[in-house]
């Protein structure tokens, strides 16, 4: 056994039979025996233990994949699990999860024996980096193949690296790899465009992943599937959910036939907008064109409805899962609690709790959270306290989002000691306060009338890296105003834009709700028609707080006469 030494970090290397230096022809999966393919099945439990899977029945368990896409050998993306890491590999992969200088591993890359092995070795480590979305090392390794090894870099390779560049938002990278494909004649295929499409989005360069569509064409390729997939995804990355959209129509223009993954998206999208119709009517259409729903398109219309509070819907829809002849696993089962939490019943979700466990199916640490978001709605801040710790009890460590959903129970309790040792406890175990823990704190300081206190977490929150968002100064605006400090409340909505943060609907809802309290009739109207010159819409809690500062019948019909008006052009305008 051959030991190659670097600092503290090592690779061992064992001798092998084959010592042919590398040729790229031989890389193709169509030379490999049918042998190799039966270890595709196996795979190491959390025991340890050695374990078949069924490639139709893959689980979305943690360390599964189907939670991100994975690589095949000489195909591109796949779903399922990768098969096991030789020793060497896995030994390689522990060195680059640890180190991170660039002329240490590419020294340590160079010392392996150029054979056919070692290339598989390689491309498996980088596809196993890529599982745990650790993109540097992955950019490392690819780099070391392209300039500085005797191997002949294939589109696989190229191929992750493109992905890499795109997930850190390197679009200019991404681009040169690209140009450096087709510099080394080598063919780029549907997933290199797939990858470069979501590049492109994602760093909101959509001219750029148009002219991808012409780049495809010469080569013969038409866009398919994955490449339309690819584009909706990098869109919704972007945030550019009507531009999402409109591929999607486009692509059924074009006759693409969507795939189960495109729905999926396209559910997620409406149910992230609170248009859960919308979610149910793509769902519908799915199966108009016998296009099959899988347990992540059931888990996102449950989490569809699960948003808006629907827990009837989720159910049905959690029903229609096990009806098809799926096994709900953890997230099915979250989505469920989800929706009965939001809909203000935390003991349907404790049942459901109890379901998953009952049916073998373990709670991870988002089961718990929500279990505690669901008892702090409703008040049950004890119930939220217990959960918590049982939580920690069973080795589940809480994250900032664990501690968040029990400081909010205690913050609707308006318990400030307990809020202030929960954020105390999260110093200590490492948890800096992010900007919500501490709108939290600023919005439970200003209901229980501790102002001085308020104004202290502003000033740290202006000086440290979560900085103030729009959200901070609504709480503190709705604050001075409803304790009648209008000064306070005007001087903060008037530095907003030197700020450069854009009001919102809560913004001129607060300030309008000072007013209001006080019958200042006059004035709030006054301030409506400011709000409406913003370019600000109305919601239902403005028109609620308009009518409010109403004094007489003929005040009340004056502006309902206006808020009908407005409803009636905005439908228009929708139209």
């Amino acid at each position: 056994m051959l030991t190659f030494k670097f600092g503290v970090n090592c690779f061992l290397i064992y001798p092998r039979s084959c010592k042919c230096k590398y040729e790229g022809a031989d890389r193709s999966s169509d030379a490999q025996p049918k042998e190799k393919f039966k270890r595709d099945s196996l795979y190491i439990n959390e025991q340890g233990k050695l374990r078949h899977f069924n490639h139709k029945k893959v689980s979305r368990k943690r360390g599964g994949s189907l939670r991100g896409q994975g690589w095949k050998y000489g195909s591109g993306f796949v779903d399922g699990i990768f098969p096991v890491l030789s020793p060497d590999a896995q030994q390689i992969l522990n060195f680059m999860k640890k180190e991170m200088d660039l002329n240490r591993v590419w020294n340590a890359l160079s010392s392996l024996p150029p054979t056919h092995t070692t290339w598989d070795d390689i491309i498996s480590v980088a596809v196993q980096l890529r599982l745990n979305k650790r993109w540097d090392p992955i950019i490392l390794m690819c780099e070391w193949v392209l300039y500085r090894s005797t191997f002949q870099p294939d589109v696989i390779c190229y191929n992750l690296l493109i992905d890499a560049f795109g997930h850190k938002s390197y679009a200019d990278k991404a681009e040169s790899t690209y140009l450096n494909l087709l510099e080394a004649r080598c063919i780029p295929t549907e997933d290199t465009y797939a990858l470069l499409l979501r590049a492109y989005c994602t760093c909101g360069l959509l001219e750029k992943a148009e002219v991808v569509f012409v780049e495809m064409q010469k080569y013969g390729l038409s866009p398919s599937s994955v490449v339309y997939n690819a584009y909706i995804d990098g869109l919704m990355k972007g945030r550019n959910t009507q531009k999402a959209i409109e591929v999607f129509q486009r692509m059924k223009r074009n006759r693409c036939q969507p795939s189960a993954d495109t729905y999926t998206m396209l559910i997620n999208l409406y149910g992230k907008a609170n248009r859960s119709y919308m979610a149910l009517k793509v769902f519908q259409e799915m199966r108009s064109q016998s296009c099959k729903p899988n347990i992540c398109t059931y888990t996102a219309l449950i989490n569809a409805f699960a948003r808006e509070g629907l827990c009837e819907k989720a159910e049905e829809i959690f029903e229609q899962l096990q009806e098809a002849g799926i096994e709900p696993d953890v997230y099915a089962y979250n989505a469920l609690m989800e929706a009965y939490s939001r809909a203000g019943f935390p003991y349907g979700a404790a049942e459901i709790f109890s379901l998953m466990q009952h049916m073998g199916c373990e709670p991870d640490r988002a089961s718990f959270n929500i279990m505690v978001d669901a008892y702090g709605r409703s008040g049950l801040h004890e119930d939220a306290r217990l959960v918590f710790e049982e939580m920690k009890r069973l080795g589940i460590e809480p994250t900032m989002k664990s501690h968040m959903v029990l400081l909010s129970a205690y913050s609707k309790a308006g318990n400030v000691s307990k809020c202030e040792e929960i954020v105390s406890k999260m110093h200590k175990s490492g948890l800096e306060p992010d900007t919500f823990v501490l709108n939290t704190m600023l919005n439970v300081y200003g209901r229980m009338g501790h102002f001085k206190k308020m104004e202290e977490v502003l000033a740290v929150m202006e000086n440290r890296p979560y900085a103030p968002d729009i959200s901070t100064y609504n709480i503190l605006i709705n604050m001075y105003g409803r304790a009648g400090y209008f000064e306070q409340m005007e001087e903060i909505f008037r530095l907003l834009p030197a700020k450069n943060l854009q009001r919102d609907v809560v913004t001129w809802t607060s300030r309008l709700g000072a007013y209001s309290r006080k019958k200042q009739y006059t004035r709030c109207l006054q301030i409506f028609e400011e709000m409406i010159s913003d370019g600000c819409y109305p919601d239902g809690g403005t028109a609620r707080v308009l009518l409010s500062s109403c004094s007489t019948k003929e005040q009340v019909e004056q502006v309902s006469l206006v808020l009908r008006t407005m409803h009636k052009d905005m439908k228009t305008e929708l139209q």
